[in-house]
């Protein structure tokens, strides 16, 4: 091969690249123009004492790069998450901004790059705002004391207030070949007949440990289907095949009498700072704080609203599994415990 062959060739063979090099840039540019990047966390107010860092919750969260903006609302836990399209070649940084009238703003910077090598969480620490007081008065703050939680657990009873007996005969001649004509013996040599009885507990009642036996003739020469009992219920049906001589059987079951029973509970919240926090089972109902105000023992009904005339109250579920309900209510201005 000549020199001017040689250098052709070395000439070809980078054209060649430039030319998949641009094809694979224009593709990325064509199919990955955007990709979404994802920012959560939580808000928690800032405080020395780790039982005091609070959750925030309805703390205005937004992002911006200065080309896409998402802006969303912390949840009671004080999680958040923002979902944004970032620009493919773009290193812009992400501006977290996070605000609330209670506290003073908080703006974060996240990096791109943090973002596309590692997916971290990312905690805000709100200042709190100083408490308004009313300027020129002197009223001593009122005092929260000797707080209660009440509330209802309903739960389902079972009573056992007495038992079923009833027996049916299965009439049938022994030593009949079956003929292929159904019902017949398990092994199909012989006719066999089927009996059943039925029992109602009546209403609210069950049937619960349900036996059915044969009790006279020839057993040896019986089966029972259980698929009418083996479950309990309102109404329970026994059957039987008998492929010999008539056999009697006996059904028998014990009543239970269902009822909702309802128990009142009481618990104390635990407090930090100015919040008390609290966890009720999923089943529980009426929902109340006892507590004394000024010294002066009340009552206060939660209610679906959370309506407390000392407190702002936030209710949250806890663990997936678990599904407790979280409380935390925060003292008003004007009120210590």
């Amino acid at each position: 091969m000549t020199r001017k062959q040689v250098l052709l060739t070395i000439i070809a063979v980078a054209a060649a690249i430039v030319i998949v090099l641009a094809m694979r840039a224009h593709r990325l540019r064509s199919i990955s123009v955007n990709r979404p990047v994802t920012i959560e966390g939580a808000v928690i107010q800032r405080d020395g004492d780790p039982k005091k860092e609070l959750p925030i919750t309805d703390v205005e969260v937004t992002a911006s790069d200065g080309v896409k903006t998402a802006t969303t609302r912390s949840e009671a836990s004080g999680y958040y998450k923002l979902v944004l399209e970032k620009q493919l070649l773009s290193q812009r940084p992400f501006e977290v901004t996070f605000q609330h009238p209670g506290y003073e703003p908080l703006h974060m910077n996240v990096q791109t790059g943090r973002l596309e090598t590692q997916k971290e969480l990312y905690i805000a620490e709100m200042v709190p705002l100083p408490r308004k007081t009313v300027s020129g008065s002197n009223r001593a703050e009122t005092v929260v004391s000797n707080i209660r939680v009440r509330y209802t657990i309903n739960s389902r009873t079972e009573t056992n207030v007495g038992s079923a007996v009833k027996t049916f005969q299965v009439v049938n001649q022994g030593n009949v070949p079956c003929n292929h004509q159904s019902p017949c013996s398990p092994d199909g040599n012989w006719k066999a007949s089927i009996g059943s009885a039925s029992l109602d507990a009546g209403a609210d009642n069950s049937f619960g440990n349900v036996r059915a036996s044969c009790i006279a003739g020839p057993c040896p020469f019986t089966q029972i289907d259980s698929a009418g009992f083996v479950h309990g219920g309102r109404t329970i049906t026994a059957s039987a095949l008998n492929w010999s001589d008539t056999a009697t059987f006996l059904m028998e079951a014990e009543v239970f009498h269902t009822a909702i029973s309802s128990d009142v509970r009481e618990l104390y919240p635990v407090i930090f700072g100015r919040a008390l926090n609290f966890t009720l089972p999923p089943t529980q109902e009426g929902v109340s704080l006892e507590a004394e105000i000024d010294g002066s023992l009340m009552v206060f009904p939660l209610g679906p609203n959370l309506n407390l005339s000392w407190a702002d109250c936030t209710v949250r579920t806890g663990a997936e599994k678990e599904k407790t309900t979280v409380y935390r209510c925060e003292l008003k201005t004007g009120y210590r415990f």
